[in-house]
């Protein structure tokens, strides 16, 4: 399996992902490393506790590092949240929409990061 052909399975956004890495090597490094890194794992926590500054921040996070890799199927879930609990912003959701929102973002995390593992089982 090519990068490119792992951001088809992904849904993701290549074009995107080249503009901001400029190589499929930095695409690679990077998206392997979603898969280890914890923005998953802050963003369940945060919801579990439903602690508005906890979440404003660990979205964010997942929103930044899935944009910068072109991901913007997770990167716009992510960014919902941010701008739910964006200190100043009035709240629209109520917590069980949220958490509905936070197991789809949970469910689409857990299904790309099984795709990045065939990714790299077929290198």
């Amino acid at each position: 399996m090519t990068i490119r052909e792992l951001y088809d399975t992904i849904g993701g956004n290549y074009d995107q992902a080249v503009r901001v890495m400029k190589s499929d090597r930095l695409i690679d490094k990077y998206i392997r490393k979603l898969k280890s890194s914890n923005v998953g794992e802050m963003l369940e926590k945060a919801g579990a506790s439903m602690d508005a500054t906890a979440l404003f921040e660990s979205a964010h996070a997942m929103k930044g590092v899935c944009a910068n890799l072109g991901l913007d199927s997770l990167a716009g879930a992510a960014d919902e949240i941010t701008e739910e609990f964006r200190p100043g912003n009035p709240r629209k959701l109520s917590d069980d929409e949220v958490r509905a929102k936070l197991q789809a973002i949970a469910q689409r995390y857990a299904d790309t990061a099984q795709s990045i593992s065939r990714y790299e089982e077929s290198l």
